[in-house]
């Protein structure tokens, strides 16, 4: 009896596996993980007093400073998931300091106490449009990883005429400097003899991939804007330097997107025939000339190598 009642030893704590120094930090709401990666190559970011290198891992007793200040850590359930939809005017930079002096998009956003917000990539100065934030760092980079494929759509005014061959070209795909790119798929929209507009999809996040796009066949952009991000959408509200919560449903759908929710289709394309007959001009979408057909009969862009 002595034996049975005697109490069991408590049975010894599992040991943690190390963890990203980088993604630590995204958990903790400092940043993306890309963002975070440039602090450690720049020397911004020490453990243990020793200054951290890219490939670093570390444990919940280490100590991790960055600029400095030592970093506070949580766990990343207690987090309050935030996402805004900011919409970005020309004119505004994505960064937090600008060298030039020139006015962000941060002096615009709500403060917040979980974390900092995370632009979800960038939209260059004389870009604007829908621009995603968080403070979230895991989703910040799940949305912008090229493996994720997440649809951004934007409206793009060009100079002069464009032929349909150019526009076949762009969506066949063409070769940039930093490897082939393409339009998954264009719609025109509108416009008149000297400058027409279209609605054009990527699924990627280079810098300057849609402006580059049109410059290699010799076109100039002279209006961009990112209407869609995912299932986000800018529509008519906020106005420009405004932002509104991504909540309920939307929210949900865009973690889906990200592989951090219930699956979901990430590829939705342009808008229906309904939302297209809206549109100035509104037409069919525009496929490549020599399409690789896939299930339904739906023409698909085709581009070597890919």
């Amino acid at each position: 009896m002595k034996d049975a009642n005697r109490r069991r030893p408590a049975a010894e704590p599992e040991p943690q596996e190390p963890v990203r120094l980088q993604k630590t930090l995204a958990e903790a709401g400092l940043g993306s993980r890309r963002e975070i990666e440039g602090w450690i190559r720049d020397g911004r970011v020490r453990v243990n007093g020793a200054l951290a290198k890219l490939g670093d891992r570390v444990l919940p007793s280490d100590r991790i400073r960055v600029d400095g200040q030592e970093v506070r850590r949580r766990a990343a359930k207690r987090q309050n998931l935030r996402v805004l939809a900011y919409h970005k005017p020309e004119g505004e930079v994505v960064t937090r300091r600008d060298p030039e002096g020139r006015p962000t998009i941060f002096r615009h956003l709500p403060g917040i106490r979980d974390g900092r917000w995370i632009a979800v990539g960038r939209l260059d100065l004389n870009t604007a449009g829908l621009l995603l934030v968080t403070n979230h760092g895991e989703l910040a980079n799940r949305l912008m990883h090229p493996s994720c494929a997440i649809e951004r759509e934007y409206a793009v005014r060009v100079r002069g005429a464009v032929s349909d061959d150019l526009l076949a070209q762009l969506v066949n795909g063409v070769e940039l400097e930093d490897g082939p790119a393409r339009f998954e798929e264009i719609v025109p929209s509108g416009g008149s003899d000297s400058h027409q507009w279209f609605h054009v999809l990527i699924v990627e996040g280079r810098n300057r991939e849609v402006r580059r796009l049109w410059e290699a066949v010799g076109c100039t952009v002279s209006r961009l804007k990112r209407v869609r991000y995912g299932n986000v959408i800018l529509g008519a509200r906020p106005t420009p330097g405004q932002w509104r919560e991504v909540v309920g449903e939307e929210l949900a759908g865009l973690q889906a997107l990200a592989g951090l929710g219930p699956p979901t289709s990430a590829r939705a394309g342009l808008m229906t025939e309904t939302e297209k007959d809206s549109r100035p001009g509104g037409s069919s979408k525009l496929r490549a000339s020599s399409p690789m057909r896939r299930g339904g009969g739906r023409l698909k862009p085709r581009l070597s190598g890919r």
